[in-house]
């Protein structure tokens, strides 16, 4: 499984230069895990930069791998996650929710660089 971080979505959608290194995870839809987190903050800033149409269209492609559940097994972990690595509580949320579905977690986020199971590029 592989799950992309709000900042790779971005990037794919806005064709940037970092898109082609997010696209094998984002178009292999079977294997592709969401996080709610990332539909909401995805949704959020291209909603800020374009319009709803823009942002419903991105999140009807987001929508095409499996949603996962946030509940209070994942909220748990992720707060302990956030306290050992010190990370912001979206971060966390979405670093928790890679590790619980053991899934591989794509990101130019700094936050993640050097963790197991990350695929980093800097951004």
């Amino acid at each position: 499984m592989n799950l992309v971080d709000s900042s790779g979505w971005l990037e794919y959608f806005a064709g940037g230069e970092n898109a082609d290194f997010f696209s094998p995870a984002i178009q292999n839809t079977k294997n592709l895990l969401v996080s709610p987190i990332n539909i909401y903050e995805v949704f959020k800033k291209i909603l800020q930069q374009k319009d709803d149409h823009a942002a419903l269209q991105a999140v009807a492609l987001m929508q095409q791998g499996r949603i996962a559940d946030l509940n209070a097994a994942l909220a748990l972990f992720s707060a302990k996650l956030s306290r050992q690595l010190n990370l912001p509580m979206a971060d966390s949320m979405i670093l928790a929710t890679a590790q619980f579905f053991q899934a591989t977690l794509w990101t130019q986020d700094s936050h993640f660089a050097g963790l197991p199971e990350v695929k980093f590029i800097p951004g």
